[in-house]
């Protein structure tokens, strides 16, 4: 499953950072967006499982300025607390990291 970022662009969530745009030559940014983009994927299927829209949140596949791949999650406020609140409930749990 691949291109949760583009099909939303006009959604209202501005996925485009501060610096978008802003490559250097030489960089090799593809590699670093492939591996941001199956781990992106994967987390937005996590959250179409378990309720959300992708439409209120999601995870979006980019680079840093030295071409590693970052993923990063936008999001409307409630929603990101409601995402926040659901992670403390699973790190309380029996599954959780603690």
């Amino acid at each position: 499953m691949a291109g949760f970022g583009e099909d939303w662009l006009n959604d209202g969530l501005d996925v485009a950072g501060f610096d978008a745009g802003l490559w250097v030559s030489g960089v090799d940014y593809i590699a670093g967006w492939r591996e941001a983009r199956e781990a992106a994927d994967r987390l937005n299927r996590a959250l179409l499982g378990v309720g959300f829209e992708l439409s209120a949140v999601r995870a979006v596949a980019s680079t840093d300025g030295d071409g590693r791949g970052v993923v990063r999650l936008v999001g409307w406020p409630g929603a990101v607390d409601r995402l926040a609140g659901l992670l403390e409930e699973c790190a309380h749990g029996d599954g959780g990291a603690e």
